[in-house]
């Protein structure tokens, strides 16, 4: 790795309302490094993005880039001089073309600028596509292609404006394996080439295959940077949460065998990928689902709930007999659902933090037109105690807290409503070590006191830390049932892979 420095941000300080969100930030990146920027939700990560990208302003401090003081007004400043970034939530157009979505702006155009000229911007793009060695056609619709493909179609958007700086941010979120070690491909490319790249992520293990330093936050300050080969991934999570955590995988289950069966899943068929699928739920229970990409665990999950139509299938709760046929039906059932995509279908982000607390249980606020506001701000407060969600008030809009915080916010709706049965789908996705903890300990917390959860993961280290029990499925069927006690990731993996029989 060259040692020639590209990028240097000292003292950087930046407030929000009174809160200090950066207290003197150092950064720095080299040219052709891959440097891993971690910490907790909060930690300050995004805003020292944000400042470098010309999204916020910095309110003291300096940044120099290619030695010279940089201070962009604007992403689009920031881009046109070599820093682009490539968030976590996609942002291009899917009914446009892979070409149209790379130069969109800045089209091929003939005739003095009055037509376009689609061959040649698609040869443009077939050429940078090839320079990256991404298998990507140039006039396919973005739409049609994989999560995974779309991501690499964003960052060839950017490295098409000469960059010198890539920031990215959770890129793996949403990647299969395979999709990752493209990634991974594509970024030592880069790397070779001169490219400096800042990358964010929550997962240790991508870290120390692919980074060369890490710098850590905590709670707006810098807390120090260790070259990825010298540093334990431990030692890591110790530096960003200033404590150790236990991630040691549970050999025996908590659950006595004789544990009433609260849920009954018996041969529920749904759509394409819910095929025949039976299982029990017993009281106190945490059921892992583990697969694949495309096993069908959400699906089943969603069928279930109500979400999704079944075809056929019967299921009963505690016993008897229940018609879900929407997700009304199933929380009055005592069921809820922590959907993997919780700003899409658990949360209202520009609400309240109180709003979102008792979005489904307001009739038990409501009398007649009016709402007991008194008893809403008591409730939220309860749970805001008991879940130690951390926000100055719970009249704060919820879009402004962390990841992890909003989590815990989707979790006391349910806990408010007063389910029994609770399903939490990928739960600690796209937060950190820290509210991970914080998310384990609660589910334990809920089991121990009886409530029965059915957890979806794709993170196996997770599935052998909670599960008392491990249901396996690959292409929508049910392919295997693991006692925790003869679990492990080779075992689980077995039956992941195990399509069916002819």
């Amino acid at each position: 790795m060259s040692a020639e420095l590209v990028l240097s941000l000292k003292n950087i300080e930046k407030s929000f309302t009174g809160v200090r969100a950066l207290k003197g930030v150092d950064f720095d990146l080299n040219r052709g490094e891959i440097h891993a920027l971690v910490g907790e939700n909060g930690a300050g990560k995004s805003t020292l993005v944000k400042a470098l990208t010309g999204i916020v302003e910095k309110d003291s401090g300096e940044i120099l880039y290619l030695g010279h003081y940089f201070n962009p007004r604007s992403p689009k400043q920031a881009l046109e001089m070599g820093i682009g970034i490539v968030h976590q939530e996609l942002n291009m157009m899917d009914h446009l073309t892979v070409a149209q979505n790379i130069f969109i702006g800045r089209e091929s155009t003939t005739a003095g600028g009055w037509f376009l000229n689609e061959r040649e911007q698609n040869r443009r793009t077939e050429e940078l596509l090839k320079r990256l060695k991404m298998n990507i056609e140039p006039d396919v619709t973005l739409g049609s292609l994989t999560v995974g493909k779309q991501q690499m179609v964003e960052i060839a958007k950017a490295v098409s404006h000469d960059l010198r700086v890539l920031i990215l941010d959770e890129p793996t979120a949403a990647l299969t394996d395979n999709e990752i070690s493209e990634l991974f491909a594509i970024m030592r490319d880069l790397a070779s080439q001169g490219v400096g790249m800042i990358y964010i992520s929550h997962r240790m293990d991508e870290i120390g295959k692919i980074t060369d330093r890490v710098t850590v936050l905590r709670d707006g300050e810098y807390v120090g940077t260790r070259t990825t080969s010298e540093v334990t991934k431990a030692e890591i999570i110790n530096m960003m949460v200033g404590r150790t955590i236990y991630e040691a995988p549970k050999t025996t289950s908590n659950v006595a065998p004789d544990a009433p069966v609260v849920l009954k899943v018996d041969r529920l068929n749904a759509g394409r990928l819910v095929k025949n699928v039976s299982f029990e739920l017993r009281r106190g229970e945490i059921l892992g689902f583990a697969g694949l990409m495309g096993a069908g665990r959400t699906e089943t999950a969603r069928a279930v709930f109500g979400a999704d139509q079944i075809q056929s299938g019967t299921i009963q709760i505690k016993g008897r007999p229940v018609l879900i046929r929407t997700p009304a039906d199933a929380v009055a059932h005592g069921v809820g659902y922590l959907s993997e995509d919780r700003k899409r279908y658990g949360l209202a982000l520009n609400l309240t933090v109180k709003e979102n607390a008792v979005l489904a249980t307001y009739e038990k606020f409501q009398k007649g037109l009016f709402v007991h506001a008194k008893r809403v701000e008591s409730v939220t407060e309860e749970y805001v105690e008991r879940l130690s969600i951390k926000t100055p008030s719970i009249d704060q809009i919820l879009r402004n807290l962390s990841g992890g915080n909003q989590q815990k916010v989707v979790i006391a709706k349910w806990l408010i409503r007063n389910c029994d049965i609770l399903i939490f789908d990928e739960p600690t996705r796209g937060i950190d070590v820290g509210a991970k903890s914080e998310i384990y300990s609660l589910m334990n917390e809920l089991a121990n006191q009886g409530k029965s959860i059915i957890m979806i993961s794709s993170e196996l280290p997770e599935v052998l830390r909670m599960s008392d029990r491990v249901l396996v499925m690959c292409e929508g069927r049910v392919t295997g049932q693991l006692d925790i006690a003869d679990a492990n990731q080779e075992e689980i993996m077995k039956y992941a892979t195990m399509r069916e029989q002819e």
